[in-house]
């Protein structure tokens, strides 16, 4: 009973941990983080007044912003670029923040046809990425019920099946977070568009410090709790297995075996006894005391 009752306690910490770190790491916005020295860029602005392109860019492109940069958003801690170039709105969290748009082809401005297998692709990727995760919420959820229902009865089957939706879980995450890796992979090394790394003139490359944020730390905790739940679930299914075969073996000694009596039953009230070799039924001579 402690094994089984110890290790379900933990398994089921971690796994409330793990929906916590993921559900938080999905819905905010600071996977990576954009510092711009923009003062330095407006420096360099100065010293060249020829590079009107350069101006016009620096005022107007959310590139030339700081910003973090999440799943679903871009926003903006400092000063975020005009409403005329891009549409700002407050998040839930009170941050100017804008969409990132997984839809292109939908702009009336744009046509699918005109884009590179490699702008394409890196969009299919970006697109899994959301969908992986879902999925492994979705998992979790269908997790929750057979956890519940093992907890319950205590079942140790109920518990292995737990067990193998959180493994599945944590691998749906783990490929989430190596898709968006790739995601980051096409960004940096191949022409995708304008706004990405790859296509960014030198000035603002070097004026610009890229960074992992907080966001993508949580969400790779949420991956390996995810994998602690699995693994401690699984061994709460072992605990439980040796607990049900030590419970059969001592319910084994209670066990006695019974044999037929060859004893006469009890005498009932107002009956007599039955003896088990009854006297001979005639008794000295059958003529009485005559003797002849």
């Amino acid at each position: 009973m402690p094994c089984s009752a110890v290790t379900l306690s933990l398994a089921t910490i971690s796994a409330i941990i793990a929906v916590a770190l993921l559900a938080i790491a999905f819905s905010t916005d600071n996977w990576q983080s954009y510092e711009v020295k923009r003062n330095n860029i407006q420096t360099f602005i100065a010293k060249h007044p020829d590079a009107a392109s350069l101006t016009d860019s620096f005022n107007n492109r959310l590139i030339y912003y700081t910003r973090t940069r999440g799943l679903f958003r871009y926003c903006y801690p400092k000063e975020r670029p005009p409403a005329s170039s891009v549409q700002i709105y407050l998040s839930p969290v009170e941050t100017h923040c804008s969409n990132i748009d997984y839809f292109p082809a939908s702009d009336e401005n744009k046509e699918s046809d005109a884009y590179s297998d490699d702008i394409m692709t890196r969009l299919h990727l970006a697109r899994s990425v959301i969908a992986a995760f879902i999925l492994s919420f979705v998992v979790i959820f269908c997790a929750f019920w057979t956890g519940l229902s093992g907890c319950w009865k205590r079942s140790a089957g109920a518990i292995t099946a737990t067990a193998i939706l959180m493994l599945t879980a944590c691998l749906l995450a783990a490929g989430a977070m190596g898709l968006w890796h790739t995601v980051e992979f096409f960004e940096k090394e191949k022409v995708v568009g304008e706004e990405y790394y790859q296509q960014w003139n030198s000035v603002l490359r070097d004026n610009t410090r890229l960074s992992y944020d907080w966001s993508y730390i949580v969400a790779w905790a949420g991956v390996a709790c995810s994998l602690l739940a699995s693994i401690l679930l699984s061994g709460a299914a072992v605990c439980l297995r040796g607990e049900r075969e030590k419970e059969e073996q001592l319910n084994l000694q209670y066990l006695m075996p019974v044999y037929p009596q060859k004893q006469p039953p009890y005498p009932y009230g107002g009956f007599p006894q039955p003896q088990l070799y009854p006297q001979p039924y005639y008794h000295g001579s059958q003529y009485g005391p005559y003797n002849y």
